[in-house]
């Protein structure tokens, strides 16, 4: 069985979770339940950082040991992953027992081969950030990272002798194109590398300046640097917490996921380290881009930090997850606003996927009782493209290219929607000699449905689930199942079951004019003259719409009820009831005349009018030629 080792980095457990952590830790989730859809051994690693002086210094104002405190802070994070539905097989703690005894044991065999030496030091320390910085790093008298005084010290420490390795990382980088991802970050470590001798790392402090550590075992009086601990976090987690039947067998890791902040000590002080004691390098270390919030950085002084507990309630744990990877490149640097993830969620989660799965159950329910049929032949083309797209998501996740395997899933749901709108099983339904026609129409939708329920499960793993259920297929989410995905084996025969809309669409605030309040009785035609000029025309505002929802109007043979988005969701009351049946509208684009003033039909208020052609039963509602988004303007 082939084997995954996936992890986020350690997070620091004095830190609030923010979209950030999330945003990592997703991405990780993300892999791999992928890898176990497709049927491998998987181990997901997360966890949290908990030496060094900011921890010592905020116990110590509280009353608290630093253990203590960390046992309070650590319980932030699990109850995130928890709320995020986050898989992780551990979660590792640098105040683990047998996470100590490795680092012990690293320390010890690099010092005995003569990797480490001690040396008087003096520099200029950061104790936010616990870094020494040289003469020419800082900045005014401030550290360059976090912009912060520093302080000089001198004082013996010991140092790993990294500078040895400088030329052979710079080697091992540029022959591996894929070590460091995306290449802008590949190209900053190596321009780093390139711009200047490679120097030693400090990795002690004196026990009388710092005592919060893991003690060094050739020197009782000194600890080691909190980043030489936590690395060691990714191997020693292999020895005491792998799941499965390896346990021995999961060093070197595949993917090391970070924040481009902690690039540097990831691609240079750990592929030192693991050089230096003759271990193996890991496949891939990505560094990802920050968030910021209606454009601007995220900071407490502005109040506009991202609390991703508070987003995942208000908008869907599934909703936020795929937020942060359709919405932005993995790898660049992403802008978080409340219009943008409704956006997302309106128009792909609720109009693309859960109109799909909506009307094809409803019709399902319609006309075969809500059992899926049996058809005579199989939709080869629809089928064709759904073998293609799990080797499609690998090769974009095995370079952590998340948005373009939406977009896979995005294309291959397009296909279903369009094939519904072309094959109109509506109409089939209406002529009893094409029952086959229409048995093969929904059991393909159905069967798409069951394939995209496999495929969204690493993104949004309760949707899968939810679809799964409809379907009647609890448990078709499972290890390997990507593996083993076959065209056409949904059984028919199967009972499909209602349920709740996937995605509800989320209305958008507006403030509505006070013409818009009025409300007509009656709609009286304006006296005009036979021809009207330009500027008359260009006062009707034609925009583009989405059908949402159609309903007929009860006491009228001719009426519909629609819900058409057009940017925002209007009701409109159409008189083309003859024509049309409700379903046959649903996911349909159309036309509206969206400046009309509202008037009452039947005691409805429509917000609009339809274009139409025809009249009684021959009425041909006006549609764009291809597939547009809902809101254009109709010039």
């Amino acid at each position: 069985m082939k084997r995954f080792y996936v992890t986020t980095p350690i997070y620091y457990v004095n830190d609030l979770p923010h979209i950030g952590h999330a945003y990592t830790t997703v991405a990780a989730d993300i892999l791999a339940r992928f890898h176990r859809l497709l049927g491998e051994e998987v181990f997901f690693l997360t966890g949290t950082d908990e030496h060094g002086q900011k921890v010592e210094k905020a116990a110590a104002e509280r009353g608290r040991t630093p253990k203590d405190h960390a046992d309070i802070m650590v319980e932030n994070f699990r109850d995130l992953w928890r709320t995020l539905n986050i898989s992780n097989d551990a979660f590792i703690r640098t105040t683990d027992g047998e996470h100590k005894a490795v680092v012990q044991e690293l320390l010890q065999r690099l010092y005995e081969k003569g990797e480490i030496v001690k040396r008087p030091y003096k520099g200029w320390y950061c104790t936010p950030d616990e870094r020494f910085w040289t003469e020419k790093e800082i900045r005014d008298g401030n550290c360059p990272d976090c912009g912060r005084p520093v302080e000089e010290i001198e004082e013996e420490n010991y140092f790993f002798l990294m500078s040895r390795y400088a030329e052979r990382l710079q080697q091992h980088i540029e022959q591996n194109p894929h070590y460091i991802l995306p290449e802008s970050r590949r190209n900053e470590v190596l321009g780093f590398l390139r711009a200047q001798p490679l120097g030693d790392l400090c990795i002690s402090r004196p026990k009388k300046r710092l005592s919060w550590g893991i003690e060094l075992p050739f020197d009782p009086d000194y600890v080691t640097y909190v980043w030489f601990d936590a690395l060691i976090n990714y191997f020693s987690a292999t020895k005491y917490l792998s799941p499965g039947s390896l346990k021995e067998g999961w060093w070197p890791a595949d993917h090391h996921i970070v924040g481009k902040d902690i690039l540097t000590t990831h691609a240079v002080y750990w592929s030192t380290m693991l050089m230096a004691l003759g271990m193996e390098l890991p496949g891939n270390i990505f560094a990802h881009g920050w968030w910021t919030v209606d454009g601007k950085k995220m900071s407490k002084s502005l109040g506009n930090v991202v609390d991703p507990f508070k987003v995942s309630k208000e908008y869907g744990v599934d909703q936020f997850r795929y937020f942060l990877f359709r919405e932005v490149t993995f790898g660049l640097d992403g802008d978080f606003s409340e219009s943008a993830i409704i956006g997302r969620i309106n128009s792909d989660l609720a109009n693309d996927l859960g109109n799909l799965v909506s009307r094809t159950l409803s019709m399902a329910f319609r006309y075969f009782d809500g059992v899926v049929p049996q058809p005579v032949t199989l939709q080869g083309e629809i089928g064709d493209r759904a073998a293609q797209v799990p080797l499609r998501l690998k090769a974009h996740l095995d370079v952590l290219a998340f948005q373009k395997a939406l977009g896979e899933i995005w294309e291959f749901l397009g296909m279903l929607n369009k094939f519904i709108d072309t094959e109109k099983p509506w109409a089939l339904a209406k002529d009893p000699e094409k029952k086959k026609e229409l048995e093969r129409v929904i059991y393909t939708v159905l069967e798409g449905i069951r394939h995209i329920a496999c495929f969204i499960a690493p993104f949004m793993p309760e949707a899968g689930e939810k679809m799964a259920e409809m379907l009647g297929l609890e448990g078709l989410v499972r290890p390997g199942v990507l593996s083993e995905l076959r065209w056409g084996g949904l059984e028919p025969g199967t009972r499909l079951r209602k349920g709740e809309p996937l995605f509800p669409r989320i209305e958008k605030k507006r403030e509505v004019p006070d013409m818009e309040r009025e409300t007509a009785g009656e709609v009286k035609k304006a006296e005009r003259d036979d021809l009207i000029s330009i500027d008359e025309f260009a006062k009707v505002e034609l925009r583009t719409g989405k059908v949402l929802e159609a309903e007929r109007v009860e006491g009228s043979s001719k009426l519909l009820r629609l819900i058409v988005d057009t940017g925002e969701k209007r009701q409109i009351v159409a008189g083309i009831g003859k024509s049309y049946s409700p379903e046959e509208l649903v996911g349909k684009t159309v036309v509206v005349v969206a400046n009309l003033k509202p008037a009452k039909l039947m005691g409805i208020e429509s917000q609009g009018m339809l274009l139409a052609a025809g009249e009684g039963k021959d009425i041909a509602v006006l549609s764009p030629e291809r597939e547009v988004k809902s809101g254009l303007r109709v010039k």
